[in-house]
């Protein structure tokens, strides 16, 4: 009987990190866009009943999305449904350490990280246009993570899963290490220089998150935006 070959995995590292930075764009902070649209109670339970029947978190708590199973998504924390969409939103072509069919959450170690992954995103969106001309508002989300992840850092071997232009070989990669039980990858930024990234690939890893402050990228005619604050980080209550 020939033996299964075994498959080499990065090493790991014990993270304790808080505050780590997720940028989401500020539209998903506000009131249900659905009220805007609907002119009375009755129509907005119609608009409801149809945007639900094709929203990929709902469909993933019902248990409808083979790729992720209910019991794996949170409930009773504070930004559960942000933590949940992290999850069940996956971009189409899937991104560095997820594929199309199950989406990670992405943060980044400093502020200024999270801040040139946005940036270079959507200019690259914007350059296939041909217009950087945009503006767009976004709140950065703080959690904490804590535990054994897998880690790139100093793994030459796994330089691939690096490359700039091309997601094929971390998202090989992704997918064994989800296979494996592990709760996700920490790497270095390649969008910015000395900067430290995570996936994680499990929602309930995600822990204590909370609002912070909110930035406006600005893009007027050049490739890179800028950045400023337009309001602070929220506090919370103690006790709450």
């Amino acid at each position: 009987m020939k033996r299964k070959a075994v498959v080499a995995l990065p090493p790991t590292s014990l993270i304790h990190r808080r505050d780590t930075h997720r940028l989401i764009p500020s539209v998903y902070s506000r009131r249900d866009p659905l009220e805007e649209l609907a002119d009375t109670a009755a129509h907005l339970q119609d608009l409801g009943t149809l945007s639900n029947a094709t929203d990929e978190r709902l469909l993933a708590e019902a248990g409808l999305l083979p790729a992720i199973s209910p019991y794996e998504l949170v409930s009773g924390v504070p930004h559960a449904q942000v933590i949940n969409a992290a999850f069940t939103y996956a971009h189409p072509l899937g991104s560095r350490f997820n594929s199309a069919d199950r989406g990670a959450w992405y943060a980044a170690f400093q502020l200024s990280t999270a801040q040139a992954e946005v940036a270079f995103h959507k200019t690259v969106h914007l350059a296939e246009v041909g217009r950087y001309e945009d503006e767009v508002e976004l709140d950065d989300y703080l959690a904490d993570f804590s535990g054994e992840f897998h880690d790139l850092r100093r793994a030459k071997r796994f330089a691939a899963c690096l490359d700039p232009a091309s997601y094929v070989s971390s998202q090989t990669l992704a997918e064994k290490l989800l296979e494996s039980g592990s709760p996700g990858v920490e790497y270095p930024s390649v969008r910015h220089r000395r900067g430290t990234c995570l996936s994680c690939f499990d929602p309930k890893r995600v822990a204590n998150v909370r609002r912070g402050a909110r930035f406006r990228f600005r893009w007027r005619g050049k490739p890179a935006p800028a950045v400023i604050q337009v309001a602070a980080t929220r506090k919370v209550a103690k006790g709450k």
